[in-house]
Order: C-alpha cells, then structure tokens, then sequence
C-alpha cells in the first residue's frame, strides 16, 4: 500500500511540474516529451516495484543445530608485565 501511494505522490509530483510554463521550449515540445518519460518511467517503475518475486525460487529451510551448553567463568593468571593476579573472562563448553 505504501508503494502504491508513493508512485501515487510521484506522478501527481512529475505532472504538477510538467504544467508549469517553460521559459522556452520551442512551443512545449520538449517539456512535453520530458514529462511524458518522467511519467511513464514512474509508472513502470511503481509496476515493477509492486511485482512479486518470480517462481521457482525456493529459500532453504533453516537448519538448528544444538550447540553444547557452555558458560562463561572467570580465570586468575598471573600477570609478569604488571607483576599482579588479574582475572579474564573464559568460554568453558562441557
């Protein structure tokens, strides 16, 4: 619906700008022309937006896979740089 709308709001756009007068366009011919493909390219454009997918495209089945139970612990280690016991976060799976 919001695409609908939009092409909607497009078009109306492109032909309120198309009715204003050009400074010099040869009698409106070009004007005439460029509001024509800016229109039509709307139009095709909200049609191939609104389209659905093309057929014989098969999305695959989501796999779940168990993963083991693990935590989260925390390890002391000892330091030389600093020269302390500090303590780092470690994956422990059983």
């Amino acid at each position: 619906m919001k695409k609908t709308i939009s092409a909607l709001l497009a078009v109306a756009t492109v032909a309120s700008l198309a009715a204003v007068a050009p400074a010099k366009a040869d009698g409106g011919r070009i004007a005439a022309g460029v509001a024509g493909g800016l229109i039509g390219g709307a139009l095709l454009g909200g049609a191939i937006a609104s389209s659905r997918p093309a057929y014989g495209y098969a999305e695959p089945a989501p796999v779940y896979v168990e993963e083991p139970a693990c935590r989260v612990v925390r390890e002391r280690f000892w330091d030389d740089y600093r020269g302390v016991w500090r303590s780092r976060p470690v994956r422990v799976c059983d």
